[in-house]
């Protein structure tokens, strides 16, 4: 049965350039494979994989008053969005991904995201007893809700990306966050990072490592691994994370076991570098099952 998500934060417009191999420190020249625009960040991926999975998707943001702003508005006019637009005197956020065929990633935050002094938070307070769950991304905006959101008893799930285990922004997620994801790019000793965060009250935590699969560990101590499943060909590594954060919150929705969770997160994130797109046109319930 569909669930109903509230999503905050993080929606982009991207130019994404693919190389031959990033460029090295010196003065150049260089002609990429092809580049094109898109829409990007945390949550637009999550919105739009989980979309694809047919649940109901809220989903705030903060936008500009800019021609960018209009173009997100357009590439998120899908069936199952709802957006929340918080209008900003800001930019709209932007950034510039430099990608090569291997995965590698460079990204340019062109346009920081805006961190406005207030936010009217009452449009996402008014729908909130509606929906099943809240993901909070971890953009500054969104701190001052968490209070009233880890209040309202709703489960609330982040996602910390490349956490480096010692960086105090990502503290107040952390506290908030009922269940947690992040990757392993800066943490040398990502299970005993995930230890302590189990030791701090989590339910489980999904440590993911790219082309190496991923990690989790529950509050009874288990730990389970799931290797990354292989494609033929990788096309656009942008948004893996995010389609195996929604393929695994998919599956959890429907009652599925942590080990099968693990797996319809991996099939997310294999569909999704097939396509150029934050998410694979080939997404269905039916593709994770």
């Amino acid at each position: 049965m569909p669930s109903s998500i509230m999503i905050l934060g993080g929606t982009s417009l991207d130019t994404i350039i693919h190389l031959n191999q990033l460029p090295a420190p010196v003065p150049q020249t260089i002609w990429p494979q092809r580049a094109y625009r898109s829409v990007g960040s945390t949550g637009a991926g999550k919105s739009l994989n989980l979309a694809a999975l047919g649940h109901r998707i809220i989903l705030h943001t903060l936008l500009g008053r800019d021609g960018e702003a209009e173009t997100i508005r357009q590439q998120l006019a899908k069936p199952g969005i709802r957006l929340l637009v918080e209008t900003t005197d800001t930019s709209t956020e932007q950034h510039v991904n430099l990608m090569t065929a291997a995965g590698e990633r460079i990204s340019l935050f062109v346009q920081p995201p805006a961190e406005p002094e207030t936010v009217d938070w009452q449009p996402v307070q008014k729908r909130l007893p509606e929906t099943d769950l809240v993901v909070a991304n971890i953009l500054a905006y969104v701190k001052p809700a968490l209070g009233w959101l880890r209040e309202s008893g709703r489960p609330v799930w982040t996602d910390l990306h490349d956490y480096d285990d010692s960086d105090s922004y990502h503290q107040p997620f952390i506290d908030a966050a009922d269940v947690i994801f992040l990757a392993s790019d800066k943490l040398p000793d990502y299970r005993r990072t995930m230890e302590q965060l189990i030791r701090g009250g989590k339910s489980f935590v999904v440590c993911t490592h790219g082309s190496a699969g991923a990690t989790l560990l529950s509050s009874d101590g288990r730990w389970l691994e799931q290797a990354a499943i292989r494609v033929p060909d990788v096309i656009d590594t942008n948004g893996a994370g995010d389609a195996f954060f929604s393929g695994f919150l998919h599956r959890y929705l429907q009652g599925g076991n942590l080990k099968t969770c693990l797996r319809a997160g991996a099939m997310a994130g294999a569909l999704c570098v097939t396509s150029q797109d934050l998410v694979s046109n080939r997404l269905t319930p039916e593709a994770l099952a």
